[in-house]
């Protein structure tokens, strides 16, 4: 069974399509990132599978139950959507009292969701005297509480320092290890990359990507950058290159050359034997920022400008 299942899934604002015409499955198990440039309706698409907002067209199934009855799956779903919210006059420890009360959790499991996210001698602190991650947190706690089989959350790692983030992120998998599912949106692709089994991309509410890690990162491209020393010797280093069937272009006295990382010994060693010395030699791949920004835009000007052109056509 999968986890998440959209088909034809769309959602309109007006005269803006936040949302067009999605499909694809998640599946059940493991950390499943959700990215997109700003703007691309990670968090439209996540609150119409939550039944917070009703879709304009199409038909979505959470856990095998289908997203026009929400209350279905309510149970077995935590989710943290935009900023959490808490009474700032309480406590954590009686703001997360409410809301298992409210979801019919034994209050035992409070102090189980505090250990796990790290509040343990804090709970007894206003939430108004919490900071950004502090509250983060306290919002993943929230989410916790009815122990659910999917976890759904939005930029979890918000205000967080460094450390926080590496916490956060061993905490989300050692949570899809358990079994779970965790989806994940957030705009941190270094840390998404560092923990994720499966991607769904979108740009501007449409489909742009949906899979495994794995491939999505074949679409990445490999290269050596290399330079002579002395500079001079850069043309000599181009032949070389050439002779052995590789293309090339010089950039700012380097030479970046369209090859397999795991190639550039074969390189030292060619231009070794044409009397060459190398003072740089860096074999190099994308990462999972580089492919995302060919897939959806590199810039946010180019990105305004492509929005500006979806809008475009959809009037004329």
């Amino acid at each position: 069974m999968s986890a998440l299942a959209v088909d034809g899934l769309t959602r309109r604002f007006g005269d803006l399509v936040a949302v067009n015409n999605l499909t694809f499955e998640v599946p059940a198990g493991g950390v499943v990132g959700f990215v997109g440039p700003n703007g691309s309706g990670k968090s439209t698409t996540l609150r119409v599978l939550l039944g917070l907002i009703a879709p304009s067209g199409g038909t979505g199934t959470v856990l095998g139950e289908t997203i026009e009855h929400p209350e279905r799956f309510a149970g077995r779903v935590g989710a943290l959507i935009d900023s959490p919210a808490f009474v700032g006059s309480l406590s954590a420890m009686d703001n997360l009292r409410s809301l298992a009360a409210l979801r019919g959790v034994p209050g035992k499991r409070i102090d189980e969701v505090l250990r796990i996210v790290g509040l343990v001698g804090r709970e007894n602190d206003k939430a108004s005297t919490y900071s950004l991650g502090m509250k983060q947190r306290l919002g993943i706690a929230a989410a916790l509480l009815p122990d659910p089989e999917l976890l759904m959350l939005d930029e979890p790692t918000n205000g967080l320092d460094p450390a926080g983030i590496v916490e956060i992120r061993e905490l989300l998998r050692s949570l899809a290890t358990e079994g779970r599912t965790v989806v994940v949106s957030s705009h941190l692709l270094g840390e998404i990359q560092a923990m994720v089994d499966n991607l769904v991309v979108i740009r501007f509410g449409e489909l742009m990507y949906a899979g495994s890690l794995e491939g999505l990162m074949e679409m990445a491209t490999e290269r050596v950058v290399a330079a002579t020393d002395p500079a001079s010797d850069m043309p000599r280093l181009v032949e070389v290159v050439e002779a052995g069937g590789w293309t090339s272009e010089v950039s700012h006295d380097q030479l970046i050359i369209d090859m397999p990382a795991d190639r550039s010994a074969d390189l030292s060693r060619a231009a070794t034997a044409a009397g060459l010395t190398l003072r740089m030699l860096n074999p190099e791949a994308d990462t999972l920022e580089a492919v995302f920004l060919r897939l959806t835009g590199a810039t946010d000007a180019e990105l305004s400008e492509l929005r500006r052109a979806q809008r475009h056509a959809a009037e004329s």
